[in-house]
């Protein structure tokens, strides 16, 4: 079992960055998938990045360009650094595991973090 914990979240004006970070307990990271999701009020969750095991990476539309993904495996930690936010970038983040292989499928995911709010203020 793979406990995750997102941080990092918070209020944050247009143009600004913010760094979120997912701290993994129980299994070592080092065989996971690791993604990060988003769910804004009213709306279904969606992907935004993805890394896998080796580092190769996934970004939506959206975010390419903005925002990065990256991995600690020796701290057991996965890291979303967002650059040039936006209004609508304002949501909860999620972070999320999988075994293996790297997918943007919010459905093969089996693991999941309690959230952390990202407000992108105009």
């Amino acid at each position: 079992q793979v406990q995750l914990v997102e941080s990092g979240g918070g209020l944050v004006q247009a143009g600004g960055s913010l760094r979120l970070s997912c701290d993994a307990s129980g299994r070592t990271l080092s065989s996971y998938a690791m993604g990060w999701f988003r769910q804004a009020p009213g709306k279904e969750r969606e992907f935004v990045a993805a890394i896998g095991m080796i580092g190769s990476t996934r970004y939506a539309d959206s975010v390419k360009d903005r925002f990065t993904i990256s991995r600690d495996n020796a701290k057991n930690t996965v890291y979303l650094q967002m650059n040039s936010l936006k209004p609508e970038d304002t949501a909860v983040y999620y972070c999320a595991g999988r075994w293996y292989k790297v997918t943007d499928d919010i459905h093969a995911y089996d693991y999941w973090g309690q959230g952390t709010q990202v407000t992108v203020s105009s």
